[in-house]
């Protein structure tokens, strides 16, 4: 514990307090700040550095924590010596109560964000930023030549990673990893690295407890940018009661605790906007290459991280319009920022720039005009504005006001007459609805608009940059983006800006700003309280199910036990990701956590010649060649004989994901996988019966079936619309298939359970299959056994069932399209 919280100090606090007390750019002016926020500032200053260098370092393959620390070392000692070692505040101000505001926000951070969530499987976007951080962590590259995929032979790749024939990679390695080079190997992780950068550095400091807990971290962090941002524009009451608002809201207790992106850039940007006031409204020098560096940063991030920097930049340049003047080195070090950034985005990440630059290219001829019309119009108004006072003054007057009452006229119309129309589609056109309802209220939503009247008229020129940057990510977000909560993880998007600015803003206007004499007025700021208060317990209330759940809560030892079961010298092949189940998503970190020779399968019926010869490949390559299966993959053949070496079933806690309302209560996520070894040796030669025992070793036997389960002591499984049992082979003498299959109860309302039932296509008979279980025979043709027996390959036996969905009939969450319970299958 000692090591940890030497290397957190050493990572997250040592360079940049050495930097902030250095003697330049006016050290008397940040000593004039409250302690807390000088801490907050080194604590900033700190991690902005490390993710720098971890990501320069990463970029170059060189990244290790020892490196890092070295660099950390490096700069804090440079500073010190470039100083002479006068690293001394001398008058400057001390720990008074306030800091207990801050560091009441710390600890409801700790109580309302941890643990995280165990999301380190493959299949959904925190697994792949958690895998692309570790990859990082213990190869040193987000540039990764893997070894696996360089090995496999030109004529197998179309078994596991076919190409997209795309001219910027060749195929996928895991869902949100690309092969770029086949030969190399080389893969890259889809997802922007500066989040990954600290998943890395939290994974070199505590293992992957820590590379889990680093979102948390900037959650916290989050907290306070938005509590000294908003405390210096409208005064502590309103910065804290923001603050602890946006810990209560369901959107900030989730993505605390699952890996994303929105959160990091919620601490970082809230942290820029106020090193921009800091340096262009208080005149703080040091602050204005801090805020550049801090917007520049964002775009290692996401990339909406533009829109922060280019919004930031027009609200400073309506302040230039009043006379100041932009610190060249704020454009010096945000300009140098972006060009590396650009290099970065596209060379190896072309791929996810293309996104943006295709939503750029499909913009009408007429939005390129306005947006060149409106840059254009900035530019020549602050240089008019500059030299004539009469605009000047006319400009201080009406911008503030007019940007207000744009936002204002939007949401109205965006929350009450807003329909689709043409290209405009209802998930957009009812982005703001679905936000108000699910995510904010209305009450706060409308305080909201009013705070923002309220600082438009005393404020704005306190804090242009961030009262900008809220009101262009509100216009952005809610004109063409979907908010609408079919999962968690697909409305995030307001999150890093919009809810916490919104938060500042209806609380403003709650109790009341500097400017408004909010505080003389004792009625007022009572009745603002109350509103809070009842805000705050609407967001308690609504995020109580979501802050007692932890997502996907022991798949970690789980996978160390699988891992554990494979060799280094092992290969591993796993279901596809098309096999109806979720085995695929265990190959990702079986591969970049765990370091196992992984490959997944592209298809659920693999070419058997072609994957003959691969066998026979790896066969001299590889110890053994295991496969790992849930019942999806048409895998038997004569060429091959597959042993179930391990089998296990396990369940973890999910939240669902239901399709067009919000999600309501966690289930069950079950993994029932079995191991196999294949070897090339021939298969032993079958009798003349075949007994299958539907839910016990069946994994090869079964395509388009849901997962085992059990009842009263017998194993099935449900079977889907069209689901297939897959017979070794077909004995000459075989007269007779019989299925032991029971309709699951089926409510009145369901159609009948009728199920026809063929084998290579060719029909045998249709039963209606009742409660209970029961046996259920047809006849098998003479003629069709005796030409499956002299093909002797092996052959699928088709069920094709009427379905119901129990969500829909009884009310329950369970979604699934159920035909009948399968229990065994005999064929004689």
């Amino acid at each position: 514990m000692l090591i940890q919280i030497l290397l957190l100090a050493l990572v997250g606090w040592l360079p940049g307090a050495i930097i902030l007390r250095s003697p330049w750019l006016d050290r008397g002016a940040r000593a004039r700040l409250d302690a807390e926020e000088r801490l907050f500032w080194a604590v900033v200053l700190s991690i902005a550095i490390s993710l720098s260098a971890a990501l320069a370092l990463a970029w170059i393959g060189r990244y290790t924590l020892g490196r890092l620390l070295a660099i950390d070392l490096a700069i804090a000692a440079g500073v010190a010596a470039a100083s002479r070692f006068d690293l001394k505040f001398g008058a400057a101000k001390q720990i008074g109560f306030t800091a207990l505001l801050p560091l009441a926000l710390v600890v409801l951070g700790l109580w309302r964000f941890f643990p995280p969530f165990e999301h380190i499987v493959g299949g959904k976007d925190p697994g792949v930023y958690m895998n692309e951080g570790i990859q990082i962590a213990q190869r040193g590259t987000f540039l990764y030549e893997d070894p696996v995929v360089a090995s496999v032979p030109p004529f197998a790749r179309d078994l596991f990673f076919p190409s997209h024939e795309q001219p910027d990679y060749y195929g996928i390695r895991f869902m949100g990893f690309r092969i770029v080079d086949p030969d190399s190997g080389l893969v890259v992780g889809q997802f922007p690295h500066l989040y990954p950068s600290a998943i890395a550095i939290g994974y070199g400091i505590d293992g992957l407890t820590g590379a889990r807990r680093t979102i948390g971290v900037f959650a916290i962090l989050g907290l306070l940018g938005v509590y000294f941002a908003g405390s210096r524009l409208f005064g502590r009451p309103v910065g804290v009661s923001a603050a602890v608002l946006l810990a209560l809201t369901l959107a900030q207790v989730w993505y605390a605790r699952y890996p994303n992106t929105e959160i990091v850039m919620q601490a970082l940007l809230f942290a820029a906007l106020l090193a921009t006031a800091r340096s262009h409204v208080d005149g703080d020098r040091f602050f204005a290459p801090v805020a550049g560096s801090l917007l520049g940063l964002l775009l290692f991030l996401r990339i909406d991280g533009l829109l922060a920097l280019v919004s930031a930049a027009a609200g400073l340049g309506l302040l230039g319009m009043t006379g100041a003047r932009l610190h060249w080195s704020f454009l010096a070090s945000a300009g140098a920022m972006s060009a590396l950034a650009a290099v970065y985005l596209l060379g190896p990440m072309r791929t996810y720039a293309g996104q943006a630059i295709l939503f750029v290219t499909n913009l009408a001829a007429w939005q390129h005009a306005a947006i060149a019309a409106a840059a254009a119009a900035l530019g020549a108004a602050l240089i008019v504005a500059r030299r004539v006072p009469a605009v000047r003054s006319f400009v201080l007057r009406i911008a503030p006001g007019a940007i207000a009452a744009a936002l204002i006229l939007a949401a109205v119309y965006a929350l009450w007459f807003r329909e689709p129309a043409g290209r405009l589609a209802a998930h957009d056109a009812y982005a703001l609805r679905a936000f108000t309802q699910y995510y904010f209220t209305l009450p706060a939503l409308l305080a909201a608009l009013a705070g923002y009247a309220l600082a438009a008229r005393g404020l704005f020129w306190r804090g242009p940059a961030l009262l900008v940057v809220v009101a262009a990510f509100s216009f952005f977000f809610f004109y063409k983006i979907r908010i609408f909560p079919d999962h968690f993880w697909m409305a995030r998007r307001f999150l890093h800006v919009i809810i916490p600015g919104a938060l500042l803003l209806a609380s403003a206007a709650a109790l009341g700003t500097r400017s408004g004499g909010g505080w003389t007025r004792l009625p007022r700021l009572a009745l603002g309280v109350v509103f809070l208060l009842l805000v705050g317990g609407e967001y308690a209330r609504v995020s109580r199910p979501v802050a007692a759940h932890v997502d996907l809560a022991g798949v970690i030892p789980r996978l160390e036990q699988l891992a554990g079961s494979i060799g280094d010298d092992d290969l591993l092949l796993v279901e596809s990701r098309n096999a109806d189940n979720d085995v695929h998503t265990l190959a990702l970190p079986l591969a970049y956590v765990y370091a196992r020779n992984v490959l997944v399968l592209h298809s659920p019926v693999p070419d058997k010649p072609t994957f003959a010869g691969f066998l026979h490949w790896a066969g001299g390559r590889y110890d053994r060649v295991l496969f790992l299966g849930a019942g999806g993959t048409d895998l038997l053949s004569r060429d091959w004989s597959a042993a179930a070496v391990r089998s296990e079933r396990f369940a973890v806690p999910e939240y669902d994901a239901p399709g067009y309302e919000f999600p309501r209560r966690p289930y069950i996520k079950q993994f029932d996988y079995t191991v196999y070894e294949l070897t090339l040796a021939q298969p032993e030669a079958g009798g003349r019966e075949f007994d299958l025992d539907v839910g016990v070793g069946d994994d090869l036997n079964v395509l388009r079936f849901y997962a085992k389960e059990d009842t009263e002591g017998r194993t099935f499984r449900w079977s889907q619309d069209v689901s297939y049992i897959v017979l070794p082979g077909v004995h000459a003498s075989n007269r007779e298939v019989t299925i032991w299959m029971n309709d699951g109860g089926r409510p009145p309302a369901a159609p009948p359970a009728d199920v026809t039932i063929a084998l290579d296509d060719e029909v045998l008979g249709t039963v209606r299959v009742g409660t209970d279980f029961a046996a259920y025979s047809v006849p098998l043709p003479d003629a069709l056994a005796a030409r499956l027996a002299a093909g002797g390959a092996p052959v699928r036996l088709k069920l094709s069932t009427s379905i119901w969905k129990p969500e829909e009939l009884l009310g329950t969450p369970d979604d699934r399209e159920l035909g009948v319970m399968v229990d065994r299958v005999t064929v004689k």
